[in-house]
């Protein structure tokens, strides 16, 4: 067993928890408290009434997601909402959420983690968000379509699949570019236009984003948002787990998306 504040202090430490921009609704850090200890750590990728109903069942008392409570923005506490807080409080659940200071780490990283999925290797950065990058980049010579096979084999696990874009028979991948969860965005495709990347791996992405590819020369491989972001709550709960002593459990909740 250890205290709530000795794990919340180290996770803000070593995700650079006030230093890292992000989107308003993400409130990283500890966004409910406990009354103090924790015996045992669930993970999940959403906060959701499932979500918290398994950390309940598993006993735990610090859920670790990266999607956190406030993700769908302001909400009137009632309904399944008042349901969700309820079992946190009633079961003495704390809650701590971590978006782009975790996708962005280098060790826990969705985006790290994914390359080493892949069998690929970062050397640079990529996905530009304010004074930060997200994911990361480097150079390979792999067919594409393997790499795209080995994307669905990692998506499947995790109750998704993998799509791409149409790929000429023949094609290799030289340059890749990792932005996981909704990783095409109009500004990705152009940062990867720009530094000549020829496949981008994200985890989803609206349909204009394939077409705006297929005119740069891009192939994207969408390997899904939950798969791409299952990643990093699992590698910073099993590291948290070790570094304090206390076991840890992940919650696998799939969306198909």
């Amino acid at each position: 067993m250890t205290t709530t504040t000795l794990v919340v202090r180290y996770l803000d430490d070593l995700l650079e928890t006030d230093s890292v921009p992000d989107y308003p609704n993400a409130l990283n850090g500890l966004q409910l408290a406990n009354s103090g200890s924790i015996s045992r750590i669930a993970a999940a990728v959403d906060f959701s009434l499932r979500t918290v109903t398994a950390a309940a069942e598993a006993d735990a008392n610090l859920l670790i997601v990266h999607h956190g409570m406030f993700w769908g923005g302001l909400q009137p506490i009632r309904g399944k909402y008042f349901d969700r807080i309820r079992a946190l409080v009633t079961r003495d659940i704390a809650v701590y959420s971590s978006h782009l200071p975790l996708d962005r780490h280098a060790l826990y990283g969705n985006n790290a983690l994914l390359a080493t999925e892949l069998g690929l290797e970062p050397s640079a950065e990529f996905a530009r968000f304010r004074t930060i990058s997200i994911g990361v980049s480097g150079e390979s010579d792999v067919a594409t379509a393997e790499l795209a096979a080995r994307a669905d084999a990692f998506a499947r696990l995790h109750g998704g699949s993998a799509r791409t874009t149409l790929i000429d028979s023949g094609r290799r991948t030289h340059a890749w570019a990792i932005c996981t969860g909704a990783g095409a965005s109009s500004e990705t495709l152009n940062e990867a236009r720009d530094r000549g990347i020829d496949t981008l791996i994200v985890g989803e992405g609206s349909h204009h984003t394939a077409v705006d590819a297929d005119e740069s020369g891009i192939t994207v491989i969408y390997a899904g948002h939950y798969a791409t972001e299952t990643l990093g709550v699992r590698a910073l709960a099993a590291h948290v787990s070790d570094r304090f002593g206390v076991p840890w459990t992940f919650i696998e909740v799939p969306t198909g998306l």
